[in-house]
């Protein structure tokens, strides 16, 4: 693992909110604003584009850790940018504090942690389904 990244170093991840992102459950449309879950899918990758340059070939990362608190409303079509900042590096472990705003209205903050595993561990852990 490249430790290339230090406390306070940030990844900006935008997007716009669609209609896959909306809260559906059993084929029902709930609202047409972007769902905790699907935050919480967005959270995990933005906190992952560190280790898309830190990971070596035979390494991958795996998510540990997922706090969300959702805030305010993104509605369909509107642009949110979510902001992962490096809160600590220990050993192979990644935590980092997100913020996805909508122009400068806050609509979710929280924590992401990811691991850094060699490919051939993550092989032993997850057996022959993986």
């Amino acid at each position: 693992m490249k430790k290339i990244f230090k406390t306070g170093d940030s990844k900006f991840y935008k997007k716009v909110v669609s209609e896959n992102d909306c809260a559906i459950f059993n084929g029902e449309l709930l609202h047409r604003v972007y769902s905790t879950f699907a935050l919480a899918r967005d959270f995990e990758w933005s906190s992952r584009l560190f280790f898309l340059e830190m990971k070596e070939d035979d390494e991958e990362g795996v998510g540990t850790l997922l706090h969300i608190e959702h805030n305010s409303p993104a509605f369909v079509g509107e642009e949110v940018i979510i902001t992962a900042t490096v809160e600590k590096m220990e050993r192979n472990e990644l935590i980092s504090s997100i913020k996805a705003n909508v122009g400068e209205r806050i609509i979710a903050t929280g924590i992401t942690g990811q691991k850094m595993l060699k490919k051939e561990k993550m092989n032993k852990i997850f057996g022959e389904r993986y």
